[in-house]
């Protein structure tokens, strides 16, 4: 038995390699060893079949394949060889069959036509599909006239759009002349065919801008119709009538429908009151989640149609007068489809194969096979070949005799068409699996030794252990499919280096990897339970062994989580200790030692009480059970009775049954059960194939026992598995794979020896057998050569020496995703406001999604700004829409712009094509703020204001606005001036300003749409603003300081003299002076433009005879020192030190009079200024 699933395996691993060399992409070499192979051409992308282009952009025709060697190209157009060498307008890009077609002063239709490309090499040749290249057009409206409609009042009235006939065929809407859409509703709506219809019509329909517009995305041009005029007329009552089918006719009617497409069934009818429609299917229910009932429930439309939607379909129509029925007769054709694709197949030479193309479709395709691109009948003759209808049969193959093959499969609907190459391949072996690798893995644990080889033909694999000459084969080893050495108990002894060998026709190669079966790690000693009062320290043990040569790491959790940050808590190497526990501490502790293969824990828990007031009677934990019996003994339980030990004056709460199992894990207990404290007996359900021991464990207040001494061993007979693995799924991991995973059973649940999976697939829906295959203890499997996303139905059984486990349930995958290969049609897009902009789509047929859908993708950018003197720029940005959607906001739009944008379907593998690029013009916005303003010219009464544009002026800008107002020393704001100034302007002068102060400006930009954000900007009228602090700052220099008391004492001095002359009755030389003439620097400053000019009172500088200083010794400030004062600030005075202090804040309002002047002060102080 064991040789024939050795065999069968064997034809399975065969199956699998040929499947992935069925794609030189999913080989799993590594790629030195791809650059090796000879590969016969495969297509990689082409262009779609119907391939409508932009006549306004070069036409792309895409092609690209690979091949070893790299493969040339060429083209067929309308069944005849394409020259591109005399077309001077078409060239193909290198290495590469894409054509680029430069339409720059040529007609596109000019190069409409069928096209193919091959792509050959030494091996063979791969086509293309036949690609058709059409012009997308959008004619114009043909001129008519529209006369104005005149209808009576509740009858019924269709108004025609009859759109030109476009390519594609356009999107019809109705608006009015304010591009609003016309509501619509039950009794008003548009028709599949764009008519606009009315199931009766009512006094305010009328109205004279009824416009139907033809959008053809394909082109992004829309098409206006002459507006058309409606005018209800009322003379007199209404009659109400009874409904009345308009669309379709009759009482029955007959729809084909594509397998794949939509279906999109009508019902129009008109009456009085308006009717209502229903719909049923008289020969089935509707299928769930494709089907839709839209514009008002005229409109019954199922997605992705199945030959299960073909029946009759009923419309019901109502109103209070009448019901009426029509039946629609729905048949369901099919454009080809796959059952069957034909996959790549690698021989080596006299080996055997075959290809396999099946189709299906209604009708039933035909199938007709081609060889590197000529029909197989015209082909050169091979003995060792031979057709047999969809399949191609290849005995005994030779050396040179690699080829591509193609199969269409036909019908009046459409074709398909694949290529597979035959590839013979004379190839050594070669291991694959890194040299000299080491695996380690943990005592009693399975280990996998891998050797990942490939050749041609498929090697045999062997594997040998140090220097040993015999094969490993039998128990402990298990040798899978794949080459891979299992040892599925591995032990001490089995640590060493192993060879695997890779032998075939033409030669061998070997590896060498090297096993290390490493101790376990075990607590030895558990933490115990502990009860503890408030305050004190507890701690709890941990003593752990593990392998020498792994690197331990311990971890303390309290209740699952991390230890609290707190420093009362220590962590030693074998121990925690909490000192001063409170109440908070309470909780289940749990010692975990890792290692970078295995680990294992311990948990106790904590009880703090309160201290005793008085001394307490102290309490034990119990001492552990005795005496140990094992009686009636059953193939599945066993009766475990014990006498309990001493309970230290703390009641027994319960016992903790555990069990080790010797064969399997020797040494490590397990919890089993427990039972209360009252019961010294325990009814123990057992496991097949487990040598138990058990023990006992007693539980008081205090904590846990000791372990009692072990029970004598109680072995259990192996036996058929109970249970099959859980947590099954599948899913695809490349296109062309179902990858089957589960939960592997653990060693209680495997019941015996030799546990092994059978796993088991069909396609869901299609095939009525079960594929199966028998693998090792594993965990996954992988099945190749599916179809790409495709329903599975899989299920996994357990089985072991001594049987089959129970009947596995079934679950649902699928298998591999792939790129979807469609882009959204009908992409259109509709401006909202100069920032937002929504996108509407056509959502992609489901079948080309290939996947899971997740949603839609459309990527946009800002091409540039419709500023003529703006640069070109693209900043790509991404919005991602969740599921089935079809359609989306593009927010945050930059206003006046040119955009771009396209729209891609993704699923789980990633993105489809992408639509074709749309542009759209956002309108004019408000503007950005302008780049600057700034302050170039200050004087006393004016300023001048100079400011770049905006950096985005979003629109065609207007002007400018600027605001001023003044600022006063309180930051209080005055009144707001305005001034708009041109667009032309980038500077203002401000004159007839207030001097010597502050102005806050307000700056913005303006377009059609309105001002943009303001800047701010404040100055002042005059730069002297600045000087109170230039004398504040050398107030507090030395030199100056100094300067100031040399000034403070020749004043006195010179006080002194005047006193003394002054008595005398003389006159002194400073007034001798101002007597004789004016000095120009003792004028007073003018308040309005800072300008000296003449005193206004000569009397205060007439000499008083017989005057004197005042006996206080007081010397009142003069006119001179006024205006000191008052150019240095209202509050300046000097210091005893003779320096001037005081800041800056305007004017004096009030001024002293003068009892008696002093020349001597008028004279020093303005020599001073």
């Amino acid at each position: 038995m064991e040789r024939t699933r050795t065999r069968a395996g064997a034809a399975v691993f065969l199956m699998l390699i040929l499947g992935h060399l069925g794609n030189a992409l999913e080989v799993p070499l590594d790629p030195k060893v791809l650059e090796e192979l000879a590969q016969p051409p495969t297509i990689t992308q082409q262009s779609p079949k119907d391939y409508i282009i932009d006549p306004r952009e070069n036409i792309v025709i895409h092609c690209e394949a690979k091949g070893k060697p790299h493969p040339s190209f060429s083209w067929t157009r309308n069944g005849t060889h394409f020259d591109i060498d005399q077309d001077p307008k078409v060239t193909m890009r290198p290495r590469s069959g894409t054509l680029v077609v430069d339409i720059s002063g040529e007609k596109a239709e000019t190069y409409e036509g069928v096209y193919q490309c091959t792509a050959r090499n030494k091996h063979g040749a791969a086509v293309s599909n036949n690609i058709v290249i059409r012009q997308s057009r959008s004619p114009l409206w043909s001129k008519e006239r529209n006369e104005p409609i005149r209808v009576q009042e509740g009858e019924a009235l269709v108004l025609h759009c009859r759109p030109p006939a476009g390519l594609p065929p356009p999107i019809i809407f109705w608006m009015d002349v304010n591009f609003q859409r016309l509501p619509q509703s039950s009794r008003v709506f548009q028709a599949l065919n764009g008519d606009l219809y009315f199931s009766n019509v009512l006094k305010e329909d009328s109205r004279n801008d009824y416009i139907c517009y033809a959008c053809f995305p394909h082109t992004q041009t829309i098409q206006q119709k002459q507006p058309i005029t409606l005018l209800v007329l009322n003379h007199g009552s209404v009659e109400e009538r009874k409904p009345t089918f308009l669309i379709p006719s009759g009482s029955s009617s007959s729809k084909m429908v594509l397998r794949g497409q939509v279906l999109e069934l009508e019902c129009i009818t008109e009456g009085l009151p308006t009717p209502e429609v229903s719909w049923s299917k008289l020969s089935g229910e509707f299928p769930d989640k494709r089907t839709s009932i839209v514009t008002f429930q005229k409109i019954l439309r199922i997605v992705n149609v199945s030959d299960a939607d073909a029946g009759e379909y009923r419309c019901t129509a109502h109103n209070r007068l009448a019901s009426i029925h029509h039946t629609i007769r729905v048949t369901v054709k099919a454009a080809p489809y796959w059952i069957t694709t034909p996959r790549n197949l690698v021989l080596a030479p006299r080996e055997k194969g075959q290809l396999i193309c099946r189709a299906s479709g209604t009708p039933k395709p035909t199938i007709n096979w081609a060889m590197n691109g000529i029909p197989i009948e015209n082909s050169p003759e091979d003995s060792n070949r031979k057709v047999e209808g969809d399949t191609i049969i290849f005995e005994e193959v030779q050396t040179g005799s690699s080829a591509v093959y193609q199969c269409n499969a036909s019908n009046e609907y459409g074709y398909l068409l694949s290529n597979a190459f035959v590839n013979v391949l004379s190839e050594t072996p070669r291991v694959l699996t890194p040299a000299n690798q080491v695996y380690q893995v943990i005592r009693n644990n399975h280990a996998l030794l891998d050797c990942s080889s490939f050749g041609s033909p498929i090697p045999k694999i062997t594997w040998f252990k140090d220097s040993q000459s015999s094969t490993l084969e039998g128990d402990p080893y298990l040798l899978h499919e794949n080459g891979t050495l299992e040892i599925y108990v591995a032990q001490a002894l089995n640590s060493g280096k192993y060879i695997c060998v890779a032998r075939n026709t033409l030669g061998i190669a070997e590896n060498h990897v090297y096993l290390e079966v490493k101790e376990p790690t075990r607590i030895l000693k558990q933490p115990k339970y502990k009860v503890a009062q408030r305050n004190m320290n507890v701690v709890f043990e941990c003593k752990v062994k593990h392998d020498p040569t792994l690197i331990p790491i311990m971890i303390w959790l309290k209740d699952n989580g991390e230890l609290p940050d707190d420093e009362r808590f220590l962590v030693d190497s074998d121990s925690l200790t909490i000192t001063d526990v409170t109440e908070n501490d309470a909780g289940t502790y749990t010692c975990i030692m890792n290692t970078t293969l295995d680990h294992d824990s311990a948990s106790a828990e904590l009880t703090v009480v309160e201290a005793a007031p008085t001394p307490a009677v102290i309490y034990e934990q119990p001492d552990p059970p005795t005496d140990l019996e094992l009686t009636d003994m059953k193939p599945r339980s066993v009766q475990l009775t014990w006498i309990p030990g001493d309970e230290h004056k703390s009641p027994i709460h319960k016992f903790v049954i555990q069990y080790t199992d010797s064969l399997h894990d020797h040494g490590h207990w397990h919890n089993l059960t427990h039972v209360p404290g009252g019961k010294t007996t325990a009814h123990l359900e057992l496991s097949p194939y487990v040598h138990y021991s058990f023990r006992v464990l007693a539980l008081n207040a205090v904590g846990l026992s000791d372990p009692s001494n072990p029970s004598h061993m109680y072995k259990t007979n192996p036996a058929a598995p109970d249970e099959n693995p859980s947590g099954v799924k599948g899913f695809g991991t490349e296109h062309d794979n179902l990858m089957i995973l589960w939960k592997p059973l653990s060693v209680l649940q495997a019941n015996g020896p030799g546990l092994q999976y059978k796993v088991m697939w069909r396609q869901k829906d299609l095939d009525k057998n079960w594929t199966s295959v028998t693998v090792a203890n594993v965990s996954k499997f992988m099945v190749s050569g599916t179809p790409t996303f495709t329903p599975y139905e899989v299920k996994v059984q357990a089985i072991n020496n001594n049987g089959i486990g129970p009947d596995p349930a079934v679950v649902i995958g699928h298998s591999g995703e792939d790129l979807p290969v469609q882009a959204p049609d009908s992409v259109q897009v509709l401006v909202l406001n100069s920032t937002l902009a929504e996108v509407h789509w056509e959502p992609v047929p489901l079948k080309t999604v290939r996947g899971h859908l997740k949603g839609y993708k459309v990527y946009y950018w800002r091409e540039r700004s419709l500023h003529k003197h703006n640069p070109h720029r693209v900043e790509q940005q991404l919005l991602s829409f969740s599921g089935n959607k079809s359609h989306g906001m593009l927010p945050g739009l930059q206003p006046y712009s040119l955009y771009l944008f396209n729209v891609r379907v993704y699923n789980g593998k990633g993105e489809g094509p992408a639509s074709s690029n749309l542009q759209f013009e956002t309108p004019e916005g408000v503007p950005g703020p302008p780049s600057f303003l700034r302050i170039t010219n200050s004087n006393l009464n004016n300023l001048t204001l100079e400011w770049g544009p905006p950096n985005d002026c979003n629109g065609h800008l207007t002007g400018y606005i600027l605001k001023y107002q003044q600022v006063n020393n309180s930051n209080e704001l005055g009144p707001i001036e305005e001034l708009v100034l041109p667009a032309n302007k980038t500077s203002v002068t401000l004159p007839n300003l207030k001097y010597s102060t502050r102005y806050k400006f307000y700056f913005n930009a303006k377009t059609g749409q309105g001002a943009g954000p303001v800047i701010t900007e404040e100055a002042v009228t005059i730069m002297d603003e600045a000087m109170p602090s230039r004398q504040a700052d050398i107030a507090t220099q030395g030199w100056f300081i100094g300067l100031m008391c040399a000034i403070a004492l020749l004043i006195l001095v010179l006080l002194i003299i005047c006193f003394i002359k002054r008595n005398k009755g003389g006159k002194y030389p400073v007034k001798e002076k101002e007597d004789a003439h004016t000095d120009p620097e003792f004028q007073p400053m003018k308040e309005d433009d800072c300008t000296f000019g003449e005193y206004s009172d000569t009397e205060d500088h007439k000499p008083l005879k017989g005057s004197r200083t005042p006996s206080n010794g007081t010397v009142h400030r003069d006119s001179s020192d006024e205006s000191l004062v008052d150019y240095g600030g209202g509050d300046g005075q000097f210091n005893e030190d003779g320096s001037f202090i005081g800041q800056y804040s305007g004017k004096s309002s009030i001024r002293e009079t003068a009892e008696a002047h002093s020349p001597v002060n008028t004279t020093t102080m303005n020599s001073f200024v």
